[in-house]
């Protein structure tokens, strides 16, 4: 500890929202350089070298081989796969003195492509599957939660190459099989979703999210077993129903009702039920959002919904993919003088104002898209606004009276919805996503023209897999879920030292006994950090031990008279007395235990 290279702070960083954060910077694992972007240190090196040990076990196990690419790409690829524009505003994008395009590379599926098309071209060279552990980079408008989510992090992506798509199941599978392992040894909680692709493209989808309080992400589970991302879930459609008994659709006057709750109000005193009361469920709400798309042309959509349920950007934005979201302003409706808000209705948008005949995406259509929530089935009553101030349509029959340009999924996912699967009721929970794997299928390798001889002369584009794990995120989240009110308290596994030394008191016995144990332990293969400080009081010294965050504290001070000294276990906050003479030999069995596991 006298020349390990290291502060530790009392005091939590101003900028820190969680505890992983607060701990790796006041534990000197890290440092701030800018916004999202951080000096990794001796000890948080140490972390994450042990973080990556695990990783390439695995991978190299399961048949995969690491390769190395650049951060620094060129346009091209990225243009020939249409995600330098796809990409948006979180691309970093930069230019050489002679103008040529460079990106910062967020994802490296395009040059994995273009390696394999360069050095491959028959069946017989496939499956294979290779990975690399690379520093990435994404123009967060918002970085926060430290490591959580910065614009400069670590990651492991592998691809899987494949001539059938029987090949890419079985390679997808084995990589699934794969992080499990990995979570499992990291001491990561994890639970498996569905989920969607994104930019990423592709098929099938699944996510490693660690649920956490403090993630970003919110997931879904039934008690029967599903479980997925919020943007995935899809909306159990309910029967269509007959319209033959209901009324004609009316308007009725309802003057100052711009929001679903004085709508249901003045629905219930004006103009009752004969069977039961009008709720917000009864309600279609329209929702006015401006979508645009990575070129930057910006649009309207109307989304119906439940007025008993929100439109949930997320999940809208994830319909929209590659397109960003955000709710229509003042302007947007300026532009659009048929849109009352408060009192839009069906009868203003998209097949309803049209020609008919005239197609969803012709030129001639100015009129704004509709969508719907998939329960606005043929057959259901809604009361929505009638395009006036103070007025409103009862009886608007689905079907009979209004359609939609088609269904998205956007309304708000709530706990007791129903399971898509029919599983049960759905339970939400917050996560952080630290693996990400899909079915890439041909995307890339048709837009990069990457095939193969097969087995019969022919030329067979390649199917391939990509598999994602946030390397120095899931360092943030091993501190997340192991600290207390002192500190840190690493899991063994990953920590930077198995067995922190203090050595404590004045006199010279104590630091020449606790040397003597650094050394003894250090020759059995255990890592050691010995705080061999001789004026630094033993209230600082336990602090820093505990703040850092070994699994074992073993201490030697004034105990060493009577022949002990003192074995703390940092998780647990147990500690005993062992005869110095056996001390080494018990922490080394201790430590070899924990390891095993």
């Amino acid at each position: 500890m006298s020349t390990l290279f290291l502060r530790t702070l009392r005091e939590d960083p101003a900028d820190a929202e969680v505890a992983s954060h607060k701990l790796l910077v006041r534990a000197g694992y890290i440092r701030r350089a800018a916004p999202g972007i951080y000096t990794w240190l001796p000890l948080g090196l140490k972390v994450l070298a042990k973080v990556e040990a695990i990783v390439r076990e695995e991978m190299d196990a399961a048949g995969g081989q690491e390769v190395h690419f650049p951060a620094l790409l060129p346009r091209e690829p990225y243009e020939a796969t249409q995600r330098w524009t796809e990409y948006g505003p979180n691309l970093f994008r930069l230019q050489d003195r002679k103008g040529g395009d460079y990106l910062l590379a967020p994802t490296h599926e395009e040059m994995f492509t273009l390696l394999v098309k360069d050095l491959y071209s028959s069946y017989k060279d496939l499956p294979l599957t290779i990975y690399q552990i690379q520093t990435k980079y994404r123009d967060e408008a918002r970085p926060r939660a430290g490591l959580l989510r910065g614009r400069e992090f670590i990651m492991k992506d592998s691809y899987s190459f494949d001539v059938t798509d029987e090949g890419l199941d079985a390679s997808y599978a084995a990589q699934r099989a794969t992080y499990i392992r990995i979570f499992d040894r990291l001491g990561l909680e994890y639970v498996i979703v569905q989920a969607q692709s994104g930019a990423m493209g592709g098929s099938r989808s699944e996510e490693f999210l660690s649920p956490t309080e403090v993630g970003e992400d919110t997931f879904v589970r039934s008690p029967g077993g599903y479980a997925a991302n919020v943007e995935a879930v899809t909306t159990p459609v309910p029967a269509s129903q007959a319209w033959d008994d209901a009324p004609a659709a009316h308007v009725e006057d309802t003057p100052d009702t711009p929001t679903i709750e004085t709508l249901v109000a003045a629905a219930n005193a004006d103009h009752p039920r004969d069977d039961r009361a009008w709720t917000a469920a009864d309600t279609l709400k329209n929702v006015v959002v401006a979508a645009t798309n990575p070129a930057g042309e910006r649009g309207l959509l109307v989304v119906g919904v439940p007025g008993d349920r929100d439109v949930d950007m997320t999940r809208l934005e994830a319909a929209l993919a590659p397109a960003t979201v955000e709710a229509a302003n003042e302007d947007d409706l300026k532009t659009h003088p048929e849109l009352v808000k408060g009192y839009i209705g069906p009868g203003v948008l998209g097949p309803q104002a049209r020609p008919e005949g005239v197609a969803f995406l012709s030129e001639e259509d100015a009129t704004i898209p509709y969508m719907l929530d998939p329960r606005i089935v043929p057959g259901t009553r809604w009361i929505t606004g009638a395009n006036e101030h103070g007025r409103h349509v009862f009886d608007l029959v689905m079907g009979r009276d209004f359609v939609g340009d088609g269904t998205i999924e956007a309304a708000d996912v709530r706990d007791g919805d129903e399971a898509p699967d029919g599983s049960g009721p759905l339970e939400l929970a917050r996560g952080v996503e630290i693996g990400h794997i899909f079915q890439l299928g041909r995307k890339y390798a048709e837009a990069l023209d990457l095939r193969v001889l097969d087995v019969n002369g022919k030329q067979q584009v390649v199917t391939m897999g990509s598999y994602g794990i946030g390397v120095t995120r899931a360092v943030a989240l091993l501190a997340e879920n192991n600290h207390d009110e002192l500190g840190l308290t690493w899991p063994v596994q990953v920590a930077p030292y198995h067995v922190h030394v203090v050595a404590t008191g004045k006199d010279e016995s104590v630091f020449e006994a606790a040397a003597a144990l650094a050394t003894e332990l250090e020759a059995a293969g255990v890592e050691v950090c010995y705080d061999d400080r001789p004026k630094v009081s033993p209230g600082v010294k336990f602090k820093d031990a505990e703040l850092i965050g070994a699994p074992f504290i073993l201490v030697v001070g004034r105990g060493l008279a009577e022949g002990t000294v003192e074995l703390k276990v940092r998780a647990e906050g147990t500690s005993e007395a062992l005869p110095v003479d056996d001390a080494a030999a018990v922490v080394v069995a201790r430590v070899r235990a924990a390891l095993a596991g």
